[in-house]
């Protein structure tokens, strides 16, 4: 009888110890075990800066920066010389009396190499936020882009919006005859954009 008491008390002490074990191996598994992350992931400013400079070529390609001067007459042509008939910006972007916009340009281009190009809105960024292109470097052309008070109070996904959708914008990837296009098609830009975005709107050195 003391024997088999003894015996029973080995097994038991054998079955906790394999018990105790098993659970100590159960936790270190767990905690070995990688943790899935709920964080979102760092943004990648080496990638936001190159697609940066990618959108740059678009800006200052003539398509662009034709209707990004730096002085209040707009420009024209691949060369992009000041616009004739001594244009003028105006107070609202859409030309001085007698010499509107909307004189020549009508809501869609006109047939022919060269002929007067055309869309509703047609203007020039108006005089409280010019948003110069021409001659701007990239860093300096990045961080005006940022500036609300420099790009019309606009949040980084409104300048997304207005580059990959408003169709004055869209007009420079359908310029009419004679022209050339910028580099990039839009949906590409817009690509580029985006990643310039979401990597944090990093600017170039």
């Amino acid at each position: 009888m003391t024997r088999s008491n003894s015996d029973f008390r080995d097994r038991n002490a054998a079955t906790v110890a394999a018990v105790f074990a098993l659970a100590a191996f159960a936790l270190a598994t767990v905690t070995a075990a990688p943790r899935s992350s709920t964080a979102s992931p760092k943004p990648d400013a080496a990638a936001s800066r190159e697609a940066f400079l990618q959108v740059y070529k678009v800006f200052v390609s003539p398509r662009c920066q034709n209707c990004h001067p730096s002085g209040d007459a707009p420009l024209q042509g691949d060369d992009s010389h000041p616009h004739i008939q001594n244009v003028k910006r105006g107070k609202d972007g859409h030309g001085v009396y007698g010499m509107r916009c909307d004189t020549c340009h009508q809501s869609a281009n006109l047939a022919g190499d060269h002929m007067p190009p055309g869309n509703p809105k047609w203007a020039l960024p108006p005089p409280e936020h010019k948003m110069v292109f021409v001659g701007r470097m990239p860093a300096q052309l990045c961080r005006q882009l940022k500036d609300p008070k420099q790009n019309g109070g606009r949040s980084l996904q409104q300048l997304f919006e207005h580059v990959s959708s408003d169709d004055l914008v869209g007009w420079g990837w359908d310029p009419g005859d004679g022209r050339t296009l910028p580099p990039l098609n839009r949906a590409d830009t817009s690509a580029q954009m985006k990643v310039w975005i979401d990597g944090g709107a990093a600017c170039p050195e």
